[in-house]
């Protein structure tokens, strides 16, 4: 039986299941192809040129590295001309880039963080790519970049597809359309992406958790119990044994737990507490808390489901607990006692 690539499954979920559009599907394709060439950039390194500072910052206020800057130019020069977006919104621009006049416009919108991880660009660590799709609303004012902003501002419940591409040992893409969550490796000889896993479920319960323990006197008290709880093993009142991986890139981080579960955390603390958190909604929350729900998790602000949140700005900030759905409900419960 022939190989099913990316392409094959995408005209499946069209043709057959009437799950995604003919547009959808085109977009689909040419984010992957863009994850593609972003992908090549990343594994030349050095020899490249693509290392180190880009000598700017974006909108958060973030040093840029040249990869940052490169990805995202990567991203909007794939997507600008196919006819299927109306506009798109990056973590590392300020407004939303609207589609120039000399290209047709599309029904979607697409959000991407470019390179998810930067900071572990130069130490050769797995860093990645996140995006998300909305429809845009009937009737939208695109006229102007600033206009186009409210556009963007829907629950994460209203993704019609989500995805991140993890550049590693080898490049993966992570991908749902609502159909639940598949895994497509880069097959670098071919030059596209292979299907190599469908129906991924993360188990419900877990011995492994994500956190960065040097914001721990920072934590509010339901997160300092949990973790503490975890801490005292097999002796607490947990039961076992737990294990701590942090690699700083959300995407690995999210990657491992869909290969073998664990609890994913950036919870809100007193040195976040005046930006709402240090992950944003809409590029980096609502597509990974799309994937993880439809692989059996669950992803939660601490107090709110994190898909339920109705955004009001572009770059609006909120705290993540993810992964697991026993150990994301057990510290859930903790918030609201």
């Amino acid at each position: 039986m022939a190989e099913r690539t990316l392409a094959r499954y995408l005209t499946e979920e069209q043709r057959n299941r009437g799950v995604i559009t003919a547009d959808l599907k085109f977009l689909i394709e040419i984010v992957s192809r863009a994850c593609q060439a972003i992908s090549i950039a990343i594994g030349k390194g050095g020899l490249g040129g693509v290392l180190g500072e880009a000598g700017s910052d974006n909108v958060q206020g973030e040093a840029q590295k040249k990869l940052d800057v490169l990805s995202n130019e990567i991203l909007l020069e794939a997507n600008e001309w196919g006819g299927h977006l109306a506009a798109m919104a990056s973590e590392e621009m300020d407004l939303p880039h609207t589609i120039p006049n000399r290209y047709p416009q599309g029904e979607y919108l697409l959000l991407f963080d470019p390179l998810d991880g930067s900071s572990n660009i130069d130490v050769n660590v797995s860093i990645g790519t996140i995006f998300s799709v909305l429809k845009c609303p009937e009737g939208a004012d695109l006229s102007t970049a600033a206009a186009a902003e409210a556009a963007f501002l829907q629950p994460g419940t209203a993704q019609v597809a989500a995805g991140y591409a993890v550049y590693g040992p080898t490049t993966v893409l992570v991908l749902t359309v609502g159909d639940g969550v598949v895994v497509f490796t880069l097959d670098r000889e071919q030059g596209q992406f292979v299907l190599t896993q469908e129906n991924v479920q993360i188990p419900a319960d877990t011995q492994e958790f994500a956190i960065n323990m040097a914001n721990q006197r920072f934590w509010e008290a339901p997160v300092q119990r949990y973790v503490h709880e975890m801490q005292q093993g097999k002796t607490g009142p947990l039961g076992k044994d737990y294990n701590m991986r942090w690699v700083a890139s959300m995407v690995a981080d999210v990657h491992r737990i869909m290969t073998r579960g664990g609890i994913f955390m950036y919870p809100i603390d007193s040195k976040l507490q005046g930006q709402g958190g240090k992950l944003r909604l809409m590029y980096e929350a609502n597509p990974m808390a799309l994937l993880i729900e439809q692989a059996g998790g669950a992803a939660s602000t601490g107090l709110q489901r994190i898909l339920e949140i109705k955004p009001g700005k572009l770059h609006q900030r909120v705290p993540v607990i993810l992964g697991s759905k026993n150990e994301v409900d057990r510290i859930t419960g903790y918030h609201r006692t």
